[in-house]
């Protein structure tokens, strides 16, 4: 059992040394899905370890949009400026995202202001430093962007307690996110006027869990602090008795957690409510106050007027500060200077000379209300602060008068009104004109129009008001006056108002319109309201647009012209349209391009997909049709047209957003080359030539196109059994550029066959010092090439008749074995082919021969020539080394070939030929020629041996090469286990004959 342990542990010990031979680089990113909210600050780090290189790591962001997940677009690069994709440029320049590096090889990307278009799949990707690409270099996580639906609120409030007294402030605190979040609601309290300290009151946190701050811990052990949850969405603050260092600005702050994948908690959005000031005021001192009113049962329209009286030692040597209060609300204060400051719901009413307040005295105060209202009911307090120095307002003592309750009793209203509109229906960007009638006013009214959009139940929308003094205030809707003019409200006599609104937007601004008058006599105010319906009709009603083209299929070089005809249920000419020429090739690559477009000024911007129509398009417009003519027409040319039309509201400056839209069906233009006259002389005729002579087969062209260019291909048949597959000599294209085929490219071929073209309509191909192995039929394809407009364009091509290239024999035949012969070589060995020329040549002759090799697709190919003069040549160089002509006679001709491959085998046979010089400087002729007997080659594989097919297998040559090292590794620790094991066994047996020796020569005994 001992053994069998050893041989797994030094097993487990040589993964281990393998694994850690080598390290690879990993990229790891913030795991992901992450959700995050919309306008938020985002990060996302990135980290790579196991790299080789320099210890500072550069990294590049992408992301992969759910609209294109496969297209990766560009973000933002540690090393490279130009890395962004223009859409996010911008906001890399300007700091909207940008990298921070953490340390060497780890950042963090930062979104300042999270998008919409922010959402998708982030790649983080490192360029490699290593020596080699070993691991992995790039990460991804997934980004999904949410609306933030965290709300908080809680009404402001200026509260003043007396210190031990309770105070209570509610919170309401909502989310609506779809994904699983928990809340946090937490109180706290800035000190000082600069709210340069804040200070933690009471926290429920994520976990429900309530902390305190450290000031207010051993007042909530006590319960005297305490948060409770009312409902759904209501949190609750109480504290049981205030404490003067309670005084302060208390708000309610809100947060929505969620967990991400890696099981960290993020506060994805935090919310602050309005703040409440409490003052504290403290008990006992010298501090006296007392408040009283001349009449507290009052009618609507009548003056209120309180007196708030201060008693102190030495009042006239000390400062103090008021605050006026109603239902325990401040209305204002007035400091030691007697400078006053209203609150925000006041300052109108006195603004207006309703309200006034002043110092009287240092110890009397007084508050003045000119014609009170029912809102004025209520108990006033009078609240004193005394303070040590005037300016600094460091409290010394406060208190508090007793209050007085004020009755203010309604009066009858008597007023009336009537609403009505001369404009009850109308285009959108035209006007309305709205009137309110009011009778029975004897006061100075103030007029307030609202509007109820059709169908969309909800809240009035304010359109303008009027006061009593005439200033107009408009609606936060209709303050910019870009969109629906600037809109003015005139009164037109004593009791008509008229409201103009210069131009509608669209349907929305139809439905109800209301007018609300308010009359105001002394203090006391009377309302009446009425309404009107108008209808606006959207401009998209009845706008068309039809495309439409006299001719579809346009020939190179021509103009043709498209037509955008627009009808709608309204004038046109009195209304701004523009029209957009859109654009998709043939075949479609995804969307229409914007080509062109006119705008209602006139102006024209020409789109980036086309740009070379800026130079060949005419853009005309008549009353209610647009024109587009394109001349010398390509095939850049062709595709789907559309035309976009778009129509504005009527004086609307800038334009802006078109109020309609309407696209047009597709026209599709086809654009054609001209048809080829091309005809090429296909009259069969025969060549016969004697060996070694040259020639030239003709290609005659009848007719084509004036300025034509020709490119003339030449082909050869060869005679049966050969395959009918032609092979391509030589082509010459219409730059006169040549180019040999396959079979045809060795230096010997390409010398022999030569393209030529003898006049503007003739072509030749010589043929040099031809040989029976040129033997074929021959003919020329021609191609019909035009320059059109921005390139060469192929018309056409024609094919020739055939030329029949044949040999005059001589009237004798060499005598040349013609037995036929099977013959089978092992590839890597060497086979020779046999050619014997029975008997001895003629005196003062000469032999030239020819190798042929028949392939198993039927083409014969040239394999070697020796010419008269003893030469040899190879037409295909990759052969020449393992082809040697012996020669140990003059009529021996075989051909040795060595190491068989595959690839060699076929049909063989040679062509000898005997030549005659007659004179001193003249040309050989031909005296004989025949041709062998064929041979056909097998080719078999070579005998597979053991040691073939270890080398041949990589996988087993490793596992035989490595094994015995793992075999005597794993032996040396067996042996070593054993060894350990058998002197620890030994050491055991001495030990316990050695016991049994005393046993019995001492008598101990074993216990």
């Amino acid at each position: 059992m001992g053994l069998a342990w050893c041989l797994v542990a030094a097993f487990l010990l040589l993964l281990l040394l393998t694994g850690l031979s080598t390290g690879q680089r990993v990229v790891t990113i913030q795991k992901g899905p992450l959700y995050r909210v919309r306008g938020s600050h985002v990060t996302l780090w990135c980290k790579v370890s196991g790299y080789q290189g320099p210890a500072e790591q550069n990294f590049q962001w992408s992301i992969y949009l759910p609209s294109a997940p496969e297209r990766e677009v560009q973000i933002v690069s540690t090393v490279d400026p130009s890395f962004p994709y223009a859409i996010y440029t911008q906001r890399v320049r300007s700091r909207g995202i940008y990298v921070e590096r953490v340390q060497g090889d780890a950042v963090l990307l930062h979104i300042t202001e999270l998008q919409d278009r922010d959402a998708g799949e982030y790649e983080c990707h490192t360029p490699n430093t290593d020596e080699r690409y070993f691991g992995s270099y790039s990460a991804k996580t997934n980004l999904s962007v949410i609306a933030d639906t965290l709300s908080a609120s809680m009404a402001p409030q200026d509260l003043t307690r007396a210190k031990g007294e309770a105070v209570e402030l509610t919170c309401e605190v909502s989310k609506s996110t779809a994904q699983h979040t928990h809340l946090s609601v937490g109180w706290y309290r800035l000190q000082g006027a600069g709210e340069s300290h804040t200070e933690e009151v009471l926290t429920l946190s994520r976990d429900f869990i309530l902390r305190p701050g450290p000031s207010y811990a051993r007042r909530f052990l006590e319960g005297d602090v305490r948060l409770n949850k009312i409902g759904n969405t209501t949190y609750k603050l109480s504290i049981g008795g205030v404490e003067p260092s309670d005084q302060g600005q208390l708000y309610c702050e809100a947060a929505e957690w969620m967990e991400d994948p890696d099981e960290t908690w993020k506060d994805i959005s935090r919310k602050q409510t309005g703040r409440t000031s409490l003052a504290v005021t403290s008990q006992g001192g010298d501090l006296s106050v007392d408040i009283a009113a001349v009449e507290s049962s009052l009618s609507e329209g009548d003056t209120l007027q309180l007196q708030c009286m201060v008693g102190a030692q030495k009042s006239s040597s000390r400062h103090f500060q008021v605050l006026w209060l109603l239902n325990g609300v401040k209305v204002t204060s007035v400091d030691p200077h007697g400078v006053l400051i209203w609150e925000d719901k006041y300052e109108e009413r006195a603004k207006l000379g309703q309200l006034r307040a002043f110092k009287q005295s240092n110890t009397v105060y007084v508050l003045t209300v000119y014609e009170v209202g029912l809102k004025d009911n209520g108990t006033y307090h009078c609240f004193v602060t005394e303070v040590k120095t005037p300016g600094r307002f460091h409290s010394i003592q406060t208190n508090v008068s007793s209050g007085i309750q004020v009755h203010v009793k309604p009066i009858e209203r008597r007023l009336r009104l009537s609403v009505s509109t001369s404009t009850p229906q109308v285009l959108a960007g035209d006007a309305l004109i709205l009137l309110c009638e009011v009778q029975g006013a004897t006061s100075p009214v103030s007029v307030q129009w609202w509007h109820l959009p059709p169908q969309h139940p909800g809240p009035q929308v304010p359109v303008a008001t009027m006061e009593r003094d005439g200033t107009l205030r408009l609606g936060s809707t209709y303050q910019d006056g870009g969109t629906r003019g600037n809109l003015w409200l005139k009164k037109a006599s004593s009791g008509t108002f008229t409201l103009v609104i210069p131009s509608t937007l669209d349907e929305s601004d139809g439905g109800q319109y209301g007018c609300e008058v308010t009359e105001w006599s002394r203090g006391q105010s009377w309302t009446e309201q009425g309404e009107t319906v108008v209808t606006v009709s959207s401009m998209g009603l009845g706008l068309h647009a039809t495309l439409r083209s006299r001719i579809a299929t346009i020939i190179y070089g021509q103009s043709f012209e498209l037509v955008c005809q627009v009808s709608a249920n309204y004038t046109l000419e009195e209304v701004p349209v523009s029209v957009r020429w859109l654009f998709q090739p043939s075949p479609p690559t995804g969307s229409y391009h914007n080509m062109v477009q006119v705008f209602p000024s006139g102006t024209v911007a020409w789109g980036a997909a086309q740009p070379h129509l800026q130079e060949k398009a005419q853009l005309t417009k008549a009353t209610s049709s647009f024109r587009l003519r394109i001349h010398s027409a390509t095939a850049a040319d062709e595709g789907t047209y559309q035309c976009e039309v778009e129509v504005w509201r009527r004086n609307t400056l800038p334009l802006g957003q078109p109020a309609a839209t309407s696209r047009s069906n597709a026209v599709g233009i086809k654009v054609v080359l001209p048809e080829s006259k091309l005809q090429v002389a296909t009259e069969e005729s025969s060549v016969e030539i004697a060996g070694g002579a040259d020639t030239a087969i003709e290609c005659r062209i009848v007719s084509a196109q004036n300025n034509s260019q020709f490119a003339v291909t030449w082909y050869l048949l060869p005679p049966p059994p050969a395959d009918a597959t032609p092979l391509q000599i030589v082509r010459a294209d219409y730059s006169s550029i040549v180019k040999y085929g396959a079979e045809f490219s060795s230096p010997t071929q390409k010398s022999r066959f030569l393209s030529q073209r003898v006049s503007s309509n003739v072509f030749w191909l010589r043929i040099l010092s031809a040989n029976p192995g040129d033997q074929g039929r021959y003919y020329c394809v021609v191609e019909e090439w035009l320059w059109l407009v921005d390139g060469w364009y192929k018309l056409g091509e024609g094919a020739s008749g055939r030329t029949t290239l044949e040999f005059k024999l001589p009237e004798r035949e060499l005598q040349l074995e013609k037995t036929n012969r099977s013959i089978s070589a092992r590839e890597g060995e060497e086979v020779t082919l046999r050619c014997l020329l029975q008997g001895a040549p003629l005196p003062a002759t000469h032999l030239s021969a020819t190798w042929f090799r028949r392939e198993e697709s039927g083409h014969t190919r040239p394999l070697l020539t020796l010419r008269c003069d003893g030469a040899v040549e190879y037409p295909w160089e990759s052969l020449a080394r393992r082809l040697h002509l012996r020669r140990p006679t003059a009529g021996d001709i075989s051909l040795t070939l060595r190491s068989v491959e595959e690839g060699d085998a076929g049909l063989y046979y040679c062509q000898v030929q005997e030549w005659q010089q007659q004179s001193e400087g003249k040309d050989r002729t031909l005296q004989a020629s025949a041709r062998s007997g064929y041979t056909q080659l097998t080719t078999v594989p070579p005998e597979s041996t053991a040691l073939s097919r270890i080398c041949s297998s990589p996988l087993l040559l490793n596992f035989i090469l490595y094994l015995p090292l793992v075999l005597i590794l794993l032996l040396a620790l067996a042996v070593f286990c054993w060894y350990f094991k058998f002197r620890k066994s030994k050491k055991g047996n001495i030990t316990g004959d050695q016991l049994m020796e005393l046993q019995g020569t001492g008598g101990v005994k074993k216990t």
